[in-house]
């Protein structure tokens, strides 16, 4: 598989990404530009943390509407996988290939630490290499990271199992029934705001991150290459 990192201005975690996916878990990766027009030749998107954009209007608000945006919708509607962390996440939501939205965190102050988190559902994807409710612990660096939808939009994620991580004890930012990533209810758009990137080796502090990747790789190989 060969994947696109979605570079935007104001991206700052564009390189954990490509090291992730391409030095880590030997995946084909390169970066593509927010003003690209073209996907082809890709057959997975990386939407990379940051401040796109300088997070201005509201976190992601401005790079929905950047040109390469129609290419990732494309992606999304075929099947293939999008996944976005922390800004990306926040990008996905506004665009609408995720429902809900990110809002400032509670405490108002950007946090940045190692959080718990939940494993909610391992039928996706996107989380098949981990344990039924297990315990991983990834990294978090935001300060919009307070995921809120309405009533219905809840019980339709909880209906159709698409809440995949929460956090575990104390909820670090607000969010709304502890929630920190879902997928679309096709399973092949995901969203977090932890970063899996960041947790790739235990020098770093944690390694849970890898076998979120590994799903990728694995469940993904044979969804319409090369598009």
């Amino acid at each position: 598989m060969k994947f696109a990192v979605i570079v935007f201005p104001g991206s700052n975690c564009d390189l954990d990404m490509l090291w992730a996916i391409r030095d880590v878990m030997g995946a084909e990766a390169e970066y593509v530009r927010h003003d690209a027009t073209s996907l082809a030749g890709f057959d997975g998107v990386l939407l990379p943390g940051g401040f796109s954009y300088g997070d201005y209007l509201r976190c992601g608000a401005i790079a929905r509407f950047s040109a390469i945006m129609p290419e990732v919708l494309r992606f999304a509607a075929e099947g293939k996988p999008v996944f976005g962390t922390c800004n990306g996440f926040q990008i996905l939501t506004e665009a609408g290939l995720l429902p809900g939205a990110l809002r400032k965190n509670d405490s108002l102050h950007f946090i940045c630490q190692t959080v718990p988190l939940k494993v909610t559902n391992v039928q996706t994807k996107f989380t098949s290499e981990y344990q039924e409710d297990e315990v991983i612990h990834l990294p978090i660096a935001h300060g919009e990271g307070n995921y809120f939808c309405d009533e219905k939009t809840l019980a339709s994620l909880k209906e159709n199992q698409q809440i995949i991580f929460t956090y575990e004890g104390k909820n670090p930012n607000g969010s709304v029934e502890n929630i920190a990533g879902i997928v679309n209810q096709k399973g092949n758009v995901c969203g977090m705001m932890p970063h899996p990137e960041r947790g790739m080796e235990e020098l770093l502090g944690s390694a849970d991150g890898r076998r979120f990747f590994q799903g990728i790789l694995k469940n993904f190989s044979k969804v319409g290459q090369n598009a």
